[in-house]
């Protein structure tokens, strides 16, 4: 009888545990939440970007990540019945997709102005195509050109193949000059150069601008000089360079005739400018006791100092910031690199150091054979076709041309222009052609 007793107890408790074991079974099996997957649902590994929502009480949302975040994880994106995780990953995702959304929209574009008057279109088109080789961000070019030059620049630009031209936009507009007489604005100087003075009040939708003249060339990406816009301070609203390093031999402090910035004046070939703060600035000057905003004191100062200056609008720009000292930011010789730095010896530490940024060929050397150096850098951009290797038909091609330059005084240090060039070359190699690999997730 007692064995039949115990018999009878293990069968009641096997009974109740395998009952509980059932209990604990479906339980388990339940879902907390009701998880809906949306037709346009694809799995994470197919990299089509799209990814599901979790219902909760509204209809299901579907969001989009953009096609430049890097492709979801397999792990992260697997689907799991565990509510927390879930809500959290895709949450962080639907941020990634509206961060990224946002970003597109907000773009970011890098203005670029120059003035081409005569016989500059050439020169105009090589300054385009050097500033496209090197850059990352997209350009805004607004050129401003004589009537004649507006259909050739436009026959000139649409030449160029389409990986080139879907990274930039440009604008062609008249010469014209808002106050005073245009003809004499005109020929002030150099053909139409005082057009720069007026950049403020004609491109009122700009925000910030790098002016530069014709005969300049980018070694490196104009996203750098573009940087220096962040370095300002509260009062400055534009940069340039000195227009020499030495004062003894400088030309402003030698000889010249009305006031000018520091103490050997600033060179204006490259200029880059915070329009809006230009446009919402009144400017101390030594004519009235109350400050001009800068439209109404162009006419006046050119006015009392006409028969004062000699490189035209550059010096009107030197008597402004004689007076506005604090508006103005300087930066290194490198980044306005011209004849002058080299031609009486070199006196660049800048680009000895760091090499040439932007170079600037003014006084025609581009074009003749006084500065040989100047010249194979120009030719040789000039005749790069965008479609060929950019070392194999420019890098090289311009390393062979210095070795002919080399007991030139602006060519005995060919590193001086090479530098930077080489540099940004490799930089946009490592860009294009080398693919980093990520580590796996362990």
């Amino acid at each position: 009888m007692r064995i039949h007793c115990k018999i009878v107890v293990i069968l009641v408790c096997f009974g109740v545990l395998l009952l509980l074991y059932f209990l604990v079974g479906n339980a388990a099996d339940e879902p907390p939440l009701k998880e809906v997957a949306n037709d346009n649902y694809f799995p994470p590994s197919s990299g089509l970007g799209k990814i599901v929502s979790v219902k909760l009480e509204k209809k299901p949302r579907v969001s989009r990540i953009s096609q430049n975040q890097p492709r979801p994880n397999r792990r992260e994106g697997k689907l799991t019945h565990r509510g927390g995780s879930i809500n959290a990953k895709l949450r962080q995702r639907n941020e990634v997709g509206r961060t990224s959304s946002r970003n597109v929209l907000t773009e970011e574009w890098m203005h670029l102005a120059v003035v081409a008057c005569g016989n500059r279109l050439d020169e105009t088109l090589t300054l385009i195509k050097s500033a496209l080789l090197f850059s990352v961000k997209k350009i805004k070019f607004h050129i401003f050109a004589e009537d004649g030059l507006a259909s050739l620049f436009q026959k000139g630009l649409s030449k160029w193949p389409r990986f080139v031209s879907t990274r930039f936009q440009y604008s062609v507009y008249p010469i014209t000059f808002s106050v005073g007489n245009a003809e004499e604005w005109k020929k002030l100087f150099k053909p139409c150069a005082a057009q720069r003075l007026f950049l403020p009040v004609i491109l009122r939708d700009v925000d910030s601008l790098l002016y530069v003249d014709t005969d300049v060339l980018f070694l490196r990406p104009m996203d750098d000089i573009w940087s220096f816009l962040k370095e300002f301070n509260s009062t400055q609203l534009a940069a340039m360079a000195p227009e020499h390093e030495i004062p003894k031999i400088g030309w402003y402090s030698r000889f010249a005739r009305h006031p000018f910035y520091g103490v050997t004046g600033v060179n204006s070939g490259v200029m880059l400018m915070n329009l809006t703060r230009i446009r919402s600035t009144l400017f101390k000057n030594n004519m009235i006791s109350s400050g001009l905003s800068w439209e109404d004191l162009l006419h006046p100062l050119y006015q009392k100092y006409r028969n004062h200056i000699t490189w035209g609008d550059q010096d009107l720009l030197n008597i402004i910031f004689h007076y506005n000292p604090e508006c103005l930011y300087t930066f290194p010789c490198q980044w306005n690199y011209r004849p002058d730095h080299c031609m009486y010896g070199s006196n660049c530490k800048g680009a000895e150091e760091e090499g040439v940024a932007i170079l600037h060929g003014n006084r025609g050397v581009y074009h003749d054979d006084k500065q040989p150096a100047f010249k194979a850098v120009y030719d040789a951009i000039r005749d790069y076709p965008f479609e060929d290797n950019i070392f194999q038909s420019l890098f090289y091609p311009l390393q062979t041309k210095f070795l002919d330059t080399v007991n030139t005084l602006c060519g005995r240090i060919p590193q001086v222009f090479l530098k930077q060039v080489e540099k940004t070359m490799k930089t946009l190699y490592e860009q294009k052609v080398i693919v980093h690999v990520k580590r796996p997730h362990k």
